[in-house]
């Protein structure tokens, strides 16, 4: 038995990284997943892996449009929703304040903040007519703590926090859960490519790994597992947590 079997799971951005180390184990404990992103080929490819009851959805989480499509199709399709996963999100510019335009702030501002808006907005309906279920909303340790980079992206990061927190506040007697992650350096595609932006790859690395206490970066599959505990009944009296993923990073 598994355990998320026959749950209708909902995750944004699931066709790399995080997203998709989650698609895989929800599809292993018994979930029926839906996997959102703007990349069809990779998240097509995804869906013909699973081997479980899984379908692609293009899905632009920052149009809302886009989002309420998806989502009316996937409970078209399924009947229910029963686990939203807010994983979909861009690091945007790394300029400091002063040398960031508007444009690079609404662009970071547009996915992780209005992302997690939309999907929430037209997924909440569809869990009260079942009476419940849990929103998963991925943040990142930026959005508990702060570090000189990155402007937009902490600001969306720490704005997800918060949200997260409100909903579980006003949903909490309708039975959604709502919770946040706190990923620590996790070796995915967006890592990667954050790290080339910041000078030597392998010098960054090095800087990285001595940061984290247990003395490496993370896995997606240890976000997933994360994310499974909170999607599961396991965690049904907890809402408006902060589950933070990050080999130690922030214990300093």
């Amino acid at each position: 038995m598994g355990r998320l079997d026959n749950k209708v799971c909902v995750v944004t951005g699931g066709a790399l990284g995080i997203g998709r180390a989650t698609c895989q184990l929800m599809a292993r404990e018994g979930a029926k997943v839906a996997v959102t992103d703007v990349l069809n080929d990779q998240g097509e490819a995804l869906v013909a892996e699973l081997g479980c009851d899984a379908t692609y959805w293009h899905m632009d989480v920052g149009d809302e449009g886009s989002v309420e499509a998806a989502i009316e199709g996937i409970v078209e399709r399924y009947g229910r929703i029963d686990v939203l996963v807010n994983n979909a999100g861009i690091a945007g510019s790394s300029k400091p304040t002063h040398e960031t335009t508007e444009e690079e702030w609404d662009a970071v501002q547009r996915v992780n903040v209005k992302g997690v808006f939309f999907c929430t907005k037209h997924t909440i309906p569809h869990m009260l007519a079942v009476g419940g279920g849990s929103i998963i909303n991925l943040s990142s340790i930026y959005g508990i703590i702060g570090a000189p980079d990155a402007p937009p992206y902490h600001a969306s990061k720490g704005a997800v926090r918060l949200m997260s927190k409100t909903d579980a506040m006003l949903y909490a007697k309708n039975g959604i859960r709502v919770n946040s992650v706190h990923p620590g350096y996790i070796d995915t595609p967006m890592l990667e490519h954050g790290i080339k932006n910041l000078g030597d790859p392998d010098e960054v690395m090095k800087a990285l790994v001595a940061g984290t206490p247990v003395g490496h970066i993370g896995e997606p599959m240890d976000v997933a597992y994360g994310i499974v505990y909170l999607a599961s009944d396991e965690s049904r009296f907890v809402t408006g947590s902060e589950l933070v993923i990050d080999g130690g990073y922030t214990s300093r």
